[in-house]
């Protein structure tokens, strides 16, 4: 303001071809000695780095810029507005499409989906990692009382909005398509459980950890039986005395009395004596 005030009152002149000339002129000069000043560069490849500074760039400019954006008036979308944004749409897809070149399709391969099944493995654990630690707070009875009373208002809001219908009569008829429809459920069911469970079985591998499961189990099942031998160790269980159990009791015993005073050994000497006195009256 100062600098203009200090300007006093000229006289404007005509802009002639002369004056044109040297302005064009003066612009090549300028130019010529800017790109002198320029040294020779090095051209670098783009690297990853580099886009992801160029996109942090972007963002960052993207987020200024709404900053600097004042307050607007909203208007309301009319049918019109509606109507050219659904073709801007539609030029758009089509424009982008033309620009699309010939691709090749390439096949799925193992090694593919392990690579997106790992990446979706990383992607949950750092989704995971960047939660932070909760503090567990107990169901107290105040929070049971108001789920209740939303699922209440949820149930009376949704039949609130359900039109009226009409009433029919449950007849023979409906009666015998819905026996029907279970026993056709029950037959698909019995077939499919025949034809993909039944008479089959289940093939695991026998790992290391698996033998050694079994072998903790068997040492764990003879450590309990030993264990439950010791406890009924000189126990008895009472049974009732009938006469044939009594008659085998007291057959036992005697077989018992006999072999343990040797009366068999002398039943059996008392034989031999006879039969070699028969003997000798025989060649006597």
């Amino acid at each position: 303001v100062l600098y203009k005030e200090s300007v006093g009152t000229g006289t404007p002149s005509a802009v002639t071809p002369e004056m044109e000339r040297v302005k064009r002129n003066q612009e090549i000069c300028s130019s010529v000695l800017y790109k002198e000043n320029i040294g020779k560069a090095t051209p670098t490849p783009v690297t990853p780095e580099m886009e992801r500074v160029k996109r942090n760039q972007e963002i960052i400019s993207s987020v200024l810029y709404k900053e600097n954006v004042g307050k607007v008036t909203p208007t309301p979308i009319t049918p019109e507005m509606e109507r050219v944004k659904r073709n801007q749409e539609i030029i758009s897809s089509v424009l982008y499409k033309e620009n699309v070149g010939q691709a090749t399709p390439t096949a799925v391969t193992p090694e593919m989906e392990r690579v997106k099944r790992t990446q979706e493995h990383i992607s949950s654990v750092a989704y995971r990692e960047g939660l932070g630690k909760a503090t567990p707070s107990p169901v107290t009875p105040e929070m049971e009382r108001v789920k209740r009373n939303q699922e209440q208002i949820s149930s009376v809001l949704y039949k609130e909005h359900m039109a009226k219908g009409t009433p029919t009569p449950l007849t023979p008829e409906m009666e015998r398509a819905k026996r029907n429809q279970e026993n056709i459920s029950s037959v698909l069911y019995s077939d499919s459980f025949r034809k993909q469970v039944q008479g089959k079985a289940a093939y695991v591998l026998d790992t290391p950890e698996m033998r050694r499961v079994r072998e903790t189990q068997k040492h764990i099942s003879t450590v309990k039986y030993h264990e439950d031998f010791e406890k009924s160790k000189g126990s008895f269980t009472p049974v009732v005395t009938d006469p044939i159990t009594e008659r085998v009791k007291k057959n036992t015993q005697d077989f018992s009395d006999i072999s343990y005073r040797g009366i068999q050994r002398r039943v059996v000497q008392m034989e031999r004596k006879r039969v070699d006195q028969d003997q000798e009256n025989l060649t006597g």
